[in-house]
């Protein structure tokens, strides 16, 4: 059973939610999710976990049960959060993973605290990739994720019309097609988005301006940009061949990968038959991602 804690942060207090393990296991991992995900994504990723092994992964502000606390927006406020998380529950050098806008995050925090962190896993993120001076950043967050960005200015009747709306995506309605336990593991994720709007419909609990901040610093911000090749600790760049929208190239095209200039304690590892979702919910993704966390 799911279990969730509350950390003081600047603006409000942070959602963190026990996917696995308890207070009492040994080893801990901080999960870190995407730009319009929450902390339920990596509920398949848990039950694949073994035993003494804790799970820690919050809704980073504004979004899920951490959509009431208040800005400052941007990665390094979510480095904050993660410290804060950390020290909340008073640990110390863990192994990590974050995926997509998460990887970002977590290459961010684990190259400004370094003694943070045992080990990284970098799903699908974390490496920069070349923004054209002077470009929209809006038009490029909604050429890159699509439906998870259209969402945020919708309203639905119910669950069932907010799913048949993600399925539009086919990234979606692959990872859905993973078997039952992965497709209500997705659901579940999906739905913890929605909040009651006014009129009894339903509308993601994404805060526009934090998904717009988050995605600029990944997009312009050098220092979120060069942080996974400052990385001094063991780390692994998982990358998927199709992106956010089952679209080829995926996010991270072989190229970019090639050049990112990572250390020689970061691998990169490329994922097959799999897309920038299904990465952290497939059998085989998650076997290779397993192993990267407990070296």
């Amino acid at each position: 059973m799911t279990s969730s804690f509350a950390v003081d942060v600047q603006g409000g207090t942070l959602a963190v939610h026990e996917l696995a393990g308890d207070s009492d296991s040994p080893t801990t991992i901080l999960a870190v999710h995407g730009i319009t995900a929450n902390g339920l994504s990596y509920a398949t990723l848990a039950r694949r976990l073994p035993g003494g092994v804790r799970l820690l992964a919050p809704d980073l502000r504004g979004r899920a049960e951490s959509a009431a606390v208040t800005g400052p927006w941007g990665l390094a406020a979510h480095v904050a959060d993660l410290i804060a998380v950390l020290d909340h529950f008073g640990l110390d050098r863990v192994p990590a993973i974050g995926h997509s806008m998460g990887a970002y995050a977590l290459a961010l925090a684990a190259a400004r605290h370094p003694d943070r962190f045992e080990r990284v896993v970098l799903v699908d993120g974390g490496i920069g990739f070349p923004t054209p001076p002077g470009a929209d950043v809006d038009a490029m967050l909604g050429a890159v994720l699509g439906p998870a960005q259209a969402k945020l200015s919708m309203t639905f009747a119910d669950q069932a019309a907010y799913l048949e709306f993600m399925r539009t995506n086919p990234a979606i309605v692959e990872t859905e097609a993973l078997g039952p336990k992965i497709a209500k593991d997705l659901q579940s994720y999906l739905f913890h988005d929605l909040v009651p709007r006014q009129g009894g419909v339903l509308g993601s609990s994404c805060v526009p301006e934090a998904i717009r901040s988050d995605g600029a610093d990944t997009m312009i911000d050098s220092e979120v940009l060069t942080a996974a090749s400052q990385l001094t600790m063991p780390g692994t760049l998982f990358w998927a061949p199709r992106g956010l929208q089952n679209q080829t190239p995926g996010l991270l095209p072989p190229e970019l990968v090639e050049s990112a200039g990572l250390g020689p304690r970061v691998r990169t590892e490329f994922v097959p038959d799999c897309n920038h979702y299904s990465i952290v919910f497939a059998d085989h993704a998650l076997d290779r991602v397993l192993n990267a966390l407990f070296g």
